[in-house]
């Protein structure tokens, strides 16, 4: 789907078409509205095969005058009552006239801009919408690590009271989250270090302060993905080290119990054998001696701290 917007009058605006200085966002476009816009604007086919790759790393192409800026975005996958995050590609088209966004799938960065909820974006400065959209999802990574900060904590309450596996599963993927994040923005750092030199995006004096803005907010959100990361795994390694203490305390008092309940089967074997000259065999005998031993056992694995 294809809709074009333009700022008229300090607001972004949708407007019915193509108009030069407007916005070009791409959401999930068929081949027809996609060779119309190879056509129109002399774009390379492979921009839009890297935009609609879900594989894809952030980068920078430049082909003749056009110039393709790859930015992996985070974007939040629900599947039941489980929510995990991950990372999506998003092309930015830089033509002539004209700066085009090209998504698989709707999300929330995008939309703010359409619906006007950033402030001071002129879509006819080029370079400036894209330092605004980097700005945008530099901030966005920021909200999403703290709500994992805050679910992790959560679950990590859960789990000193339950020890389940579903909680285990759960900081998990949690974990998996956060990788996603820190390798997708060292990416997008790379690319936005590459914007700054000036030799692929022109940039203007004016945008010097709003491209350090960006680098900085992402530098941020990457050291907070890699201390939430470390904290994290030694969440993980320290609840299994106390999994595994578990089971080891109840192996162990299962097997102290298992020695004492021993003690009558030894004796009334002994007692029930059908032999003569068993010494003492009256019947409260064996059952004084099962008592007896008993007795003496569990006190000397209590001093052992067997229970």
């Amino acid at each position: 789907m294809l809709s074009y917007f333009k700022t008229i009058d300090g607001h972004i605006s949708q407007i019915s078409s193509c108009e030069p200085g407007c916005w070009i966002n791409c959401v999930a476009p068929t081949d027809e509205e996609i060779n119309s816009l190879i056509t129109d604007f002399k774009i390379e086919p492979d921009f839009f095969r890297a935009a609609m790759d879900e594989e894809e790393s952030s980068h920078i192409d430049n082909e003749d005058e056009n110039t393709l800026i790859i930015i992996d975005i985070p974007a939040i996958d629900k599947a039941g009552d489980n929510i995990t995050y991950t990372t999506t590609p998003v092309g930015l088209i830089i033509t002539e006239k004209n700066v085009i966004t090209v998504a698989t799938k709707d999300n929330p960065i995008l939309n703010e801009f359409s619906e006007d909820v950033v402030k001071g974006v002129q879509t006819n400065l080029k370079t400036r919408f894209i330092l605004h959209f980097m700005l945008r999802v530099a901030t966005k990574y920021l909200q999403y690590l703290k709500q994992i900060d805050k679910i992790s904590n959560l679950v990590e309450k859960e789990l000193r009271k339950s020890m389940k596996n579903s909680e285990l599963i759960q900081l998990l993927d949690i974990e998996k989250s956060l990788v996603y994040f820190s390798s997708s923005l060292k990416a997008n750092e790379i690319t936005i270090e590459k914007i700054m030199r000036g030799r692929v995006v022109k940039l203007y004096e004016d945008d010097q302060d709003l491209i350090e803005d960006v680098l900085i907010e992402v530098k941020q959100a990457i050291e907070m993905s890699n201390i939430y990361l470390n904290i994290l795994s030694g969440t993980m390694d320290a609840f299994a080290s106390v999994i595994s203490n578990n089971l080891n305390i109840v192996m162990k008092v299962l097997a102290s119990i298992t020695l004492l309940i021993s003690i009558p089967t030894v004796i009334s074997g002994i007692y029930g054998m059908n032999v003569t000259g068993v010494p003492f065999a009256n019947f409260w005998f064996p059952v004084g001696l099962c008592i007896f031993s008993m007795g003496v056992t569990y006190i000397i694995l209590r001093k052992k701290n067997m229970f």
